[in-house]
C-alpha cells in the first residue's frame, strides 16, 4: 500500500529531489508549494496520512500551519527547518509536530523518519493490542492514549516515546537526559527544556490535576509515573 504524504515546500528543486528519491517507495506526495491550500487539502483528501512541512513558506508560517493541521487531523507531521537551535526544536514540538528535520535535507534520513513515523501510526499493518497501566491505555503503534473516561487522544511521536518510557519505569524516576535520548536528542544539557514541554503536554492530555498527578516531578532525578 502506498502512503500519501502532503509535501509543503516552496523549493521546487528540493520537491523534485524528494519525488525522484521516493519514486519507488511506500510513499507518494501531494505538493503544495505555498502552503495556502495545505489545510484544505488535509480536510478534503482523507488518503493523506502524513505531512512534511517547511517552516519558512511564502504565504504562511509553517509552524502555524503544522498547529492548524494538528487541530483538524490526526495525520503525522514532520517539519523541515534551516534553524537548529534548541528553542526552535522546542517550538516545533510544542506546535504538535511529530519530528523535526534540519536543512539541508538528507533524503535517506527523511525516508527513514517517515517510515518510523508511519510504523508508529500503524499505517503499514493493524494491531489492536494496548499497553495498560492503572487507568491509562496506550497503543504502541496507533500512538493513541485512552484515559479513564474512555476518551481516545492522539499523541505526537515524542509524547508517545516519553510516556512509554515512563510507563516502562513506573514507580521509578527517569532522568530528563534519558527521556531526551528516547526522543532522539543526543545533545541534551541541563538547560534543555524539550522534555519539560513534552511532559507538560502529556499532563494536560492525561487530565492531571494539581492535587493528583499521574506524572510527578522527582526533584533532581526527573519524572515518574505514579504507582497506580
Amino acid at each position: 500500500m502506498t502512503i500519501q504524504v502532503l509535501l509543503v515546500e516552496d523549493d521546487s528543486l528540493l520537491v523534485r529531489r524528494i519525488q525522484s528519491h521516493f519514486s519507488n517507495s511506500d510513499f507518494s506526495f501531494v505538493v503544495d508549494e505555498t502552503g495556502a491550500n495545505a489545510a484544505n487539502i488535509v480536510r478534503t483528501n482523507h488518503d493523506i496520512k502524513l505531512a512534511v512541512i517547511d517552516i519558512v513558506l511564502p504565504q504562511v508560517d509553517g509552524l502555524v500551519l503544522a498547529k492548524e493541521i494538528n487541530l483538524i487531523s490526526d495525520i503525522g507531521v514532520v517539519v523541515l527547518s534551516s534553524r537548529d537551535s534548541q528553542a526552535d526544536r522546542i517550538l516545533g514540538l510544542a506546535q504538535g509536530a511529530d519530528d523535526y528535520i534540519c536543512k539541508p535535507v538528507d533524503l535517506l534520513e527523511l525516508e527513514l523518519r517517515l517510515k518510523a513515523l508511519a510504523k508508529r501510526l500503524n499505517l503499514f499493518q493493524a494491531n489492536d493490542e494496548y499497553i495498560e497501566y492503572s487507568d491509562i491505555k496506550v497503543h504502541p503503534e496507533h500512538r493513541t492514549l485512552i484515559v479513564a473516561n474512555g476518551e481516545e487522544i492522539r499523541l505526537t511521536e515524542a509524547e508517545h516515546k516519553v510516556l512509554i518510557s515512563l510507563i516502562g519505569n513506573a514507580g521509578k524516576p527517569t532522568s530528563r537526559e534519558k527521556l531526551s535520548e528516547e526522543i532522539g536528542q543526543s545533545d541534551w544539557s541541563p538547560s534543555d527544556r524539550t522534555v519539560d514541554v513534552l511532559v507538560g503536554r502529556l499532563r494536560k492530555k492525561l487530565g492531571d490535576e494539581k492535587e493528583q498527578k499521574r506524572i510527578v516531578t522527582v526533584r533532581g532525578k526527573g519524572y515518574m509515573i505514579a504507582l497506580g
